[in-house]
């Protein structure tokens, strides 16, 4: 019995800091949030949504309890620079995948209300179109140029 617990125990605590989370629909694989130098008060999150159902999904809200201000934003390029914008929603196809990732989509952390320190883990709340709703876990991560991680 006790061993029984144990395996237990585990496979739970892996599901529990699984980096996958469906709801409705919509899983969201590998969520993280940019660290950032001390001081600063802005950051963002990436991740990749996929639609498991047959109707396009929008992502339309996110919030935080880390940052006083959260925003859905992208990065275009206009007149050969590279600029930021806010969205209003972000486009979930059916049966397809969209990534939120550095130079792209990706959620805005503003007014942060504490540092960001490595591995630290984010709640960030998401909100679709559909109604549905997913709080994710998400850790803080170095980001290397390109949108590499380190």
């Amino acid at each position: 019995m006790k061993l029984l617990l144990s395996v237990l125990f585990v496979l739970l605590s892996i599901a529990h800091n699984s980096a996958i989370a469906t709801i409705d629909g919509i899983t969201i694989i590998d969520p993280y949030v940019r660290a950032i130098p001390p001081g600063q008060t802005i950051s963002a999150a990436f991740l990749q949504l996929h639609n498991n159902s047959a109707k396009t999904n929008y992502l339309i809200k996110a919030t935080s309890p880390i940052a006083n201000v959260v925003e859905l934003h992208e990065h275009i390029h206009d007149r050969g620079m590279m600029k930021m914008r806010r969205v209003e929603r972000i486009e979930i196809p059916a049966k397809s995948n969209t990534l939120l990732k550095p130079g792209g989509y990706h959620i805005m952390l503003i007014d942060l209300k504490e540092t960001l320190a490595l591995d630290k883990k984010i709640t960030i709340n998401l909100e679709f179109s559909d109604g549905s709703k997913q709080t994710i876990i998400a850790p803080v991560r170095k980001i290397m140029m390109k949108g590499m991680i380190k």
